[in-house]
């Protein structure tokens, strides 16, 4: 089996460290399901490929690979010559989904400096993409996985769980990485669950959440004051609360009655 060579320098303004400890790449790739052959993988920032030996082994068909640093792609293009039609060098966050058949469940050790653009970007393809399996700074994978009343719990925790179960599976040392991040990292995973929460108008639902949390220190009454506005709502108790008093599914039901009652 190909051993990507580790020897190159990581591109700081790419957010680049090189995780080297297989053990945890062993762990991330135990939390692929089977896959039948309706289902592609999809790493993302493979770099030099210490976890792509992983993905090969088990997926060898159906794993794709998107790298925006050119050197990696050749890299890659050269140990897995079987892929090489399915490597791309490209922009993650350009990249559209839609070009590759049937669903995608994205595996990486993301750059964190775009970590949290990745998961919108997974939101606006979430019909196509079943689950991800991640590396994140701690911090922002605990955001992610935070439930309502912890100071984490904001924007992303909620339109992430929205449609997705969320699971922290374990923390990983800055001492697994080359070179050493800052800080801890940990790796959670997203399962996709189609509309569990019954949402009636996304857009509605997207913008009170965004409302409500870029003044997080307000009650919900003075956050939404134009939407209760626009809407005609009567008062109610749940305006006395902070947003991150509420769950995901009480924020669902607030969006809902806004539709509901829409003049």
């Amino acid at each position: 089996m190909h051993q990507a060579n580790n020897s190159y320098k990581a591109n700081k303004s790419l957010g680049q460290h090189f995780l080297n400890d297989e053990s945890v790449c062993t762990r991330i790739v135990d939390q692929i399901p089977e896959i039948d052959n309706s289902t592609q993988v999809i790493e993302i920032g493979p770099g030099p490929g210490v976890l792509t030996k992983y993905l090969f082994q088990k997926i060898p068909n159906d794993l794709h690979l998107i790298e925006y640093d050119k050197r990696f792609v050749e890299m890659l293009s050269k140990h897995y010559p079987t892929l090489s039609n399915q490597i791309y060098e490209a922009d993650v966050l350009r990249f559209d989904f839609n070009s590759i058949d049937g669903n995608c469940i994205l595996v990486g050790n993301f750059p964190y400096n775009i970590s949290s653009q990745i998961l919108f970007k997974a939101l606006d393809y979430k019909e196509k993409i079943p689950m991800v399996i991640g590396m994140f700074q701690k911090e922002m994978a605990q955001r992610v996985a935070a439930k309502h009343g912890n100071k984490s719990y904001g924007i992303l925790s909620i339109l992430i769980q929205a449609f997705y179960n969320v699971t922290y599976l374990f923390d990983v040392p800055p001492t697994v990485f080359s070179p050493p991040p800052k800080v801890m990292s940990g790796v959670i995973k997203l399962e996709f669950q189609s509309n569990k929460f019954a949402i009636l108008e996304h857009k509605v639902f997207v913008t009170m959440v965004k409302l409500a949390f870029n003044q997080r220190r307000k009650t919900m009454r003075n956050s939404l004051k134009s939407m209760i506005m626009q809407y005609q709502i009567d008062d109610a108790a749940i305006f006395d609360k902070r947003p991150e008093q509420l769950s995901v599914l009480e924020l669902v039901e607030l969006a809902n009655y806004f539709v509901e009652h829409k003049k």
